[in-house]
């Protein structure tokens, strides 16, 4: 029988892991001298524990492990099964942000594109065409405002837009789409930022599925931002999307 310390020397563990294992019924000595409380551990405690450390090398956790460690093996790979799958899941994403965060210090950009899932939404427009996107500055006097536009990246020439009206103009109905989303910060201009982000949208191998919505806000203390939202799917970009209905005609302002 061996005392705690020369156990946890074998093992190459500490003794605070072992009385947390005893603590949680994962591994209970085989006996403690009522006396001086000390704890000893014998062959088959040994054994245990080298299974219990072999379980958690295979990424399992101690509260999986306490159920698999005297359990069929069959139970051991249906647990490593999912373990496997998490993993792999974990290091998908871990190198989806490694990438963003080489993207971003390779192209540093005022704003900082968010994926997100959005509801369907109605609006009330009035169509326009526009031959540059300075022009979306007078579209747009002052917030509160909604203005959309029909581009897939730097216009060539005109393009379809829309902005929201109280009344008259028409119904459009904007799906529940996934979109990326960046706040504008008021030192940064709305146009650079367009730009900044249909070339994310490039980097990042996601296509413009939908007209670019782009809000002006302001709150009760008359603070001002513009939030922009580009419906997206996989897939490389491509060119003007028509207004929808317009049939690549121009559409009536």
């Amino acid at each position: 029988m061996w005392r705690i310390g020369r156990l946890a020397h074998m093992a190459g563990v500490s003794e605070r892991t072992l009385r947390h294992y005893d603590a949680i019924g994962l591994l209970v000595p085989a006996a403690v001298d009522p006396v001086t409380g000390y704890r000893w551990y014998g062959a088959a405690e040994l054994a245990r524990l080298e299974r219990i450390r072999g379980l958690r090398r295979l990424g399992l956790p101690l509260r999986e492990i306490a159920d698999l460690v005297d359990g069929p093996e069959e139970h051991l790979r249906e647990a490593l099964i999912d373990t496997v799958a998490a993993i792999r899941r974990d290091i998908a994403e871990l190198a989806a942000t490694a990438a963003r965060a080489e993207d971003h210090l390779a192209r540093p950009m005022a704003i900082l594109p968010q994926q997100a899932e959005v509801g369907a939404r109605r609006l009330r427009v009035r169509r326009l065409r526009l031959e540059h996107p300075s022009e979306l500055a007078a579209v747009c006097a002052g917030p509160p405002a909604t203005l959309l536009t029909w581009l897939r990246g730097r216009p060539a020439g005109g393009f379809a837009a829309a902005v929201a009206t109280d009344r008259g103009g028409e119904s459009l109905v904007l799906p529940a789409r996934t979109v990326v989303r960046a706040v504008v910060p008021p030192a940064a201009g709305v146009v650079r930022a367009g730009q900044d982000l249909f070339g994310w949208l490039d980097r990042h191998r996601l296509a413009v599925a939908g007209p670019t919505v782009e809000e002006h806000l302001v709150d009760a203390d008359g603070a001002a931002v513009t939030v922009l939202e580009v419906p997206v799917r996989p897939g490389p970009p491509g060119g003007e999307v028509s207004f929808p209905g317009s049939s690549g005609r121009r559409p009536r302002s």
